[in-house]
């Protein structure tokens, strides 16, 4: 296994940290666009990508008509127009903001939940995302993949059972009243599906995300650390807040 360094950037604030990932991301689509004429992006949905985001949505010079979104996870049990779900929390944070309507493929989550999988993936196909836009969550996870996440999952996408910490952090930022109510299972995009990307841009605000942060960059890849099999990527970008830096290291800007 060949591993590669994680760029760690270090902001001032969570906004400066967002225009920076999303300045980022901005370019590596434009890029995608001179290249091919057309690029494919995967997107996180959670209160910690939302400034990232923004900036995204705000390059004015990009032809979003061109580009191609994906999200990487999704509850499964929710009525298809509950507001705590993945894709309509990106409609409303993300695709409302740009000045045209891209392509934005949904998880079909009012379908049973492994047929759900197995159409989200069909629909995903083969072929590489140009970008991918994550974050980490407070146990490390990628998408919802939990620990002990597969490093090496053969399928594109799969019904898992959200670990009582993933449904914890649900409730703790206010999508759910309580625990009880965030659903036991989801849909969720694979480790080598998600890593099957020419970029990775990765914004992770917030103290609470500290240990994630820097579990991921010091320890090799570990299933129990998710977040560690980004160090199998060539070009992972990680861009953080000072609550959510390692105590030393990074670049910051």
């Amino acid at each position: 296994m060949t591993l590669h360094p994680i760029h760690l950037h270090v902001h001032g604030t969570v906004e400066e940290m967002g225009a920076a990932a999303g300045s980022r991301a901005a370019r590596l689509v434009r890029e995608a666009l001179t290249a091919k004429g057309g690029a494919r992006v995967m997107l996180a949905a959670a209160p910690s990508q939302a400034a990232t985001l923004r900036a995204l949505a705000a390059a004015g010079d990009i032809d979003f008509t061109a580009v191609t979104f994906f999200h990487m996870d999704d509850y499964v049990g929710l009525s298809p127009d509950a507001p705590q779900g993945f894709g309509n929390w990106l409609e409303r944070n993300f695709l409302a903001l740009l000045p045209t309507r891209p392509v934005f493929h949904r998880i079909p989550v009012d379908q049973a939940p492994a047929a759900a999988a197995e159409g989200y993936a069909a629909t995903m196909g083969e072929e590489p995302f140009d970008v991918l836009l994550c974050g980490l969550g407070v146990n490390a996870h990628l998408a919802f993949n939990d620990p002990p996440a597969d490093f090496a999952d053969p399928r594109s996408a799969r019904v898992i059972e959200l670990d009582p910490v993933s449904r914890r952090q649900q409730a703790d930022e206010g999508h759910f009243p309580s625990v009880e109510d965030v659903p036991e299972q989801a849909v969720t995009v694979t480790i080598p599906r998600l890593l099957a990307s020419a970029h990775v841009v990765c914004s992770v605000p917030g103290r609470e995300k500290r240990a994630a942060v820097t579990r991921t960059l010091e320890l090799d890849p570990t299933p129990m650390v998710p977040g560690t099999a980004l160090k199998t990527h060539p070009d992972v970008h990680l861009y953080v807040d000072p609550a959510a830096a390692p105590r030393e290291g990074g670049d910051h800007e």
